[in-house]
C-alpha cells in the first residue's frame, strides 16, 4: 500500500503543472529587476543578467533596463552579458544572439520590441511568424539607447495612470 501511495505521488509531481517548476537560479538570486522592480519570472523571455569584471552581477527584466545599468556604471566594465533565449528562455550570451527588433510582439520596458534567440533559424522563424528585422547585439543596444528617451516618458506615463495618486500637481507622498 505504501509503495502505491509513493508512486502515486510520484506521478502526480512529475505530470503537475510548471506552477511547481523550479525557477532557474539567476531568477532564484535576483527575483525582481534591479532598476524597475519588475517580476523577473514573469518576464523570464527578456531578462539578462550582467557579470562585472570585479565579480558581481546584476539582474534586470530587459534589454532597455540594461542599458539603463550599463549607462550609470560606466566605471565598471561589464565581463559578460546574457539575455534570455525568447523561445527556451535559458540565458545565452547576448553578444552572439541573434536579435529581432520590431514586430507585433509588445516589448518590455519598450515600445520597439527587442528579442534574443539562440539561434537565427529561431530568429527567422520569429520574424515570420511576428515581423521584425535582424540585427546583431551592437545594432540592438544602440537601439535601446536610441529609444531610451521615448520608452522612459512611455513608461512614466503608464505608471501615472496606474497610480492617480501620482497626477501631475499632486504632491507625492
Amino acid at each position: 500500500m505504501r509503495i502505491f501511495l509513493l508512486l502515486a505521488i510520484g506521478l502526480y509531481l512529475s505530470s503537475s503543472t510548471p506552477a511547481l517548476a523550479v525557477p532557474p537560479t539567476d531568477i532564484t538570486q535576483a527575483p525582481v529587476c534591479r532598476h524597475c522592480g519588475m517580476d523577473r519570472g514573469k518576464f523570464s523571455h527578456s531578462r539578462m543578467r550582467i557579470e562585472y569584471e570585479d565579480g558581481s552581477t546584476v539582474a534586470t527584466c530587459s534589454l532597455h533596463c540594461t542599458t539603463v545599468e550599463l549607462a550609470n556604471t560606466i566605471d565598471k566594465l561589464p565581463a559578460g552579458l546574457s539575455v534570455a533565449d525568447y523561445d527556451t528562455k535559458k540565458l545565452i550570451d547576448a553578444e552572439t544572439a541573434a536579435w529581432v527588433i520590431g514586430g507585433s510582439k509588445k516589448g518590455v520596458m519598450t515600445g520597439r520590441a527587442k528579442w534574443a534567440f539562440a539561434s537565427r533559424g529561431a530568429a527567422e522563424q520569429f520574424i515570420k511568424t511576428n515581423g521584425g528585422q535582424m540585427i546583431s547585439f551592437d545594432d540592438a543596444i544602440k537601439a535601446a539607447y536610441d529609444d531610451m528617451y521615448q520608452d522612459t516618458k512611455m513608461i512614466r506615463e503608464f505608471r501615472k495612470m496606474k497610480h492617480p495618486k501620482h497626477k501631475e500637481g499632486m504632491p507625492s507622498q
